[in-house]
C-alpha cells in the first residue's frame, strides 16, 4: 500500500497518511511526498483534507530520537532539515485551504502540521504533544510551524513541559479550530467542506491569500491589501455570476 493515499473527490483532494501500524509516523520520503502533493493541489482542487489512517493522526517522524551514524556539520544539518521546513512552507504557500482532521495522537511533526493547516478539526479524543525535548532534540522545526499560530507562552509551555494536552487546550492555544465528538468528526468535515465550496473559486483563493499575508503586514498595508483584494476579486466574472 502507498505510504500516502490521495483521492480526488470532485473539488476536494483527500490526503491520508497511511502508516497506521506505526501511528502514521512519517519518513523523510513521506514528508517530501506530502510537500509535493500540497504544492500541486491547486491544479485539481479547491480544498485539501489531510488526515491519518487508523487510530492516530501522526505521532511524528519515524526517526524521532535516532542520531545519524556520522553527525553532519552545521551547514549540512540545515539541508538535512529542509525536508520538514519545506513541508511547512508548502502548507503556508498553498493557494487552496488545507483542513487537518485529527483523531488520536498528533505528536511532534504531527502536532506541527495540525497547527500549520488553515483549519484543524479535532476529535474530543485527540492528543497533542511536542515531545522532542525529552529526546534531547531542540524542536525549533515544530516551533517554526507554531510561530504565526500559537502565543509565545503556549509555545514555551508545550516545548519545555513536553506535556500531552487535550484538544480543548489545543483549541485555546490556536493549534485547533474546533473540537467535535469523535462520532461526529467525519460529518463536521463534510459540513465544513460544503460551506467552503458554496463560494466561487476566486473567493476561496482570496481568503487564503489574505489570511496568509495580511497578519505579517503593518495595519495600514493590511487594510490597503484588503481594499485591493476586495475590489479585484469581487469584480471577477465568477463572483458576479448567480449561483
Amino acid at each position: 500500500m502507498p505510504d500516502i493515499l490521495t483521492e480526488l473527490d470532485g473539488p476536494i483532494l483527500r490526503v491520508t497518511l497511511n502508516k497506521p501500524d506505526r501511528g502514521n509516523a512519517v519518513s523523510d520520503a513521506m514528508v517530501a511526498e506530502l510537500t509535493g502533493i500540497i504544492a500541486g493541489a491547486e491544479k485539481t482542487s479547491l480544498v485539501v483534507v489531510l488526515r491519518g489512517a487508523g487510530a492516530d493522526f501522526c505521532v511524528g517522524r519515524a526517526t524521532m530520537g535516532q542520531r545519524p551514524a556520522v553527525e553532519p556539520d552545521a551547514f549540512e544539518r540545515r539541508t538535512f532539515s529542509d525536508v520538514v521546513f519545506d513541508c511547512y512552507g508548502a502548507m503556508r504557500a498553498a493557494k487552496v485551504p488545507i483542513i487537518a482532521v485529527v483523531q488520536g495522537r498528533a505528536l511532534g511533526f504531527g502536532c506541527a502540521i495540525a497547527a500549520a493547516c488553515d483549519i484543524t478539526l479535532a476529535s474530543e479524543e485527540a492528543v497533542f504533544q511536542v515531545p522532542e525535548m525529552a529526546h534531547n532534540i531542540l524542536p525549533t522545526m515544530v516551533m517554526s510551524s507554531f510561530i504565526d499560530r500559537v502565543p509565545r507562552k503556549a509555545i514555551s509551555y508545550l516545548v519545555y513541559s513536553t506535556a500531552a494536552i487535550s484538544p480543548e487546550r489545543a483549541l485555546s492555544f490556536g493549534i485547533v479550530s474546533d473540537v467535535v465528538p469523535a462520532a461526529k468528526l467525519d460529518g463536521a468535515v463534510e459540513t465544513l467542506c460544503a460551506a467552503i465550496l458554496k463560494a466561487p473559486r476566486p473567493a476561496i483563493l482570496g481568503v487564503k491569500e489574505y489570511v496568509k499575508t495580511a497578519p505579517d503586514m503593518a495595519v495600514f498595508g493590511a487594510v490597503e491589501f484588503a481594499r485591493n483584494l476586495h475590489a479585484t476579486v469581487n469584480s471577477s466574472g465568477e463572483m458576479r455570476r448567480k449561483h
